[in-house]
């Protein structure tokens, strides 16, 4: 039984999610002049936008590793 590494299913998941904002942003684009505040649908792809924006950048940053104050010889 092969096991991939976690970070392989990590770039899929960062691909698949720029590739739902690269959708989500041409639905913005094509969508007619929205009446503000009464909007449901662009109100909902606004917020799908943060979502995946949220999401993306969340994959992308370097998680913080705690060292030693004190590195060891060796």
């Amino acid at each position: 039984m092969s096991v991939e590494p976690y970070e392989s299913k990590l770039e899929t998941a960062l691909t698949a999610l720029q590739s739902a904002m690269t959708l989500v942003r041409a639905d913005i684009a094509a969508y007619p002049t929205p009446i503000s505040g009464c909007d449901q649908q662009y109100i909902r792809l606004m917020a799908d936008q943060t979502r995946l924006s949220n999401a993306i950048r969340s994959l992308q940053a370097r998680p913080f590793v705690a060292t030693p104050r004190h590195l060891e010889a060796g």
